[in-house]
């Protein structure tokens, strides 16, 4: 009887390899039936996808099964992604680069009109000023400073003074501006603050607002500026805006404390809400910056420092809006009045006797 003999089909696959017209230190390969032509990568039946390529330095590696003959020599880190359609024979190929910042704005196309009769309205506030002690005046940014003798300490500790300044009261950020100080070794220098742990700054700084964000702001505004600034606080507003947690606010008023730079209005809700009140703005405004941009168009330059400590206190002059308004009262309690001739009726009187 003649023995059966088994038969196995297989199916026998080609690769082939060819250069990517994208990168020269790729070889793209595609795996095919040795019995049909080999097809494109743009032919396949696949969906469309995004494909991400990423050359690292030394070796290149590639992802969705394309793989290089051998590690090769490469140059530094490049990232490309591939829209691949189906039946589209070309790739596009969209190379991701770093959004840069937007410049601050410095003043308007057309400035705005002079209010009337407001020198009149910020002298009277000014002379005001000068029979009342603010919180500011006696802990505010400027006093961070004093308690530091090398410049770039001292420019530093301005900054994160504001830094820490946002929604807190001046009290509660003069107090962690001290106890950040002393829990990083005495001296609130960049190094000092790269050296120190997260938890060591959170700590310190807890009872500000936004705590946990703030440290980490100020973790990465230290290893910036080392990095960057040679260990000290920029002279340029741009460059200021450009560490996380610093707004236009904090950047002119850096440069008006640190560097005695007097470049623009650090507008805090202060100034925008009582200029709106003042009426100086036509419309009125709605956000900071459209507050600074309307009052560094017309506001002379040498008012520019001071208005910040001037919209701090309520203003008691006839000229201000806020002198006529009068504080709501409290609503009070009425106390119920009990009438003697109003007392509750007795119920029916029940005897309980115990039958022995």
């Amino acid at each position: 009887m003649p023995s059966s003999q088994r038969q196995v089909s297989g199916v026998v696959t080609r690769l082939s390899a060819r250069a990517s017209p994208y990168h020269n230190a790729v070889t793209l390969f595609e795996a095919g039936n040795a019995d049909q032509p080999s097809t494109s990568l743009s032919s396949s039946p696949k969906p469309s996808k995004r494909i991400k390529l990423e050359v690292e330095s030394g070796t290149s590696s590639i992802s969705d099964c394309t793989r290089s003959e051998s590690p090769r020599k490469t140059s530094p880190t490049l990232k490309l992604e591939e829209m691949v359609s189906e039946g589209d024979a070309s790739l596009q190929v969209k190379i991701k680069s770093p959004k840069k910042p937007k410049p601050i704005p410095r003043s308007l196309d057309t400035p705005h009109i002079t209010p009337l009769r407001w020198k009149e309205v910020y002298d009277s506030i000014k002379q005001m000023r000068t029979q009342m002690v603010a919180p500011v005046d006696t802990m505010g940014c400027e006093q961070a400073q004093h308690k530091e003798k090398d410049p770039k300490n001292r420019r530093f500790s301005t900054l994160v003074s504001l830094m820490l300044s946002s929604q807190t009261k001046d009290e509660v950020t003069d107090a962690a501006v001290d106890k950040l100080r002393a829990a990083v070794g005495g001296t609130l220098s960049v190094a000092a603050i790269i050296s120190a742990d997260e938890s060591t700054i959170s700590d310190a700084i807890a009872k500000v607002g936004f705590w946990r964000r703030k440290t980490g702001y100020i973790k990465k505004a230290a290893l910036r500026l080392r990095d960057e600034f040679d260990s000290d606080v920029p002279k340029t507003v741009d460059e200021l805006c450009s560490l996380t947690g610093v707004g236009p606010k904090m950047a002119f008023l850096t440069l008006q404390v640190a560097w005695n730079l007097n470049h623009g209005i650090g507008v805090d809700v202060h100034v925008h809400r009582i200029t709106n009140r003042l009426g100086w703005h036509q419309p009125p405004t709605k956000k900071p910056e459209e507050t600074r941009l309307n009052l560094q168009s017309w506001l002379p330059l040498e008012l520019h420092r001071d208005i910040n400590h001037y919209a701090r206190r309520i203003c008691t002059k006839g000229l201000c809006p806020s002198a006529n308004t009068k504080p709501p009262k409290s609503p009070k309690k009425r106390k119920r009045q009990s009438s003697p001739s109003l007392e509750p009726e007795s119920g029916p009187k029940i005897d309980i006797a115990i039958e022995s």
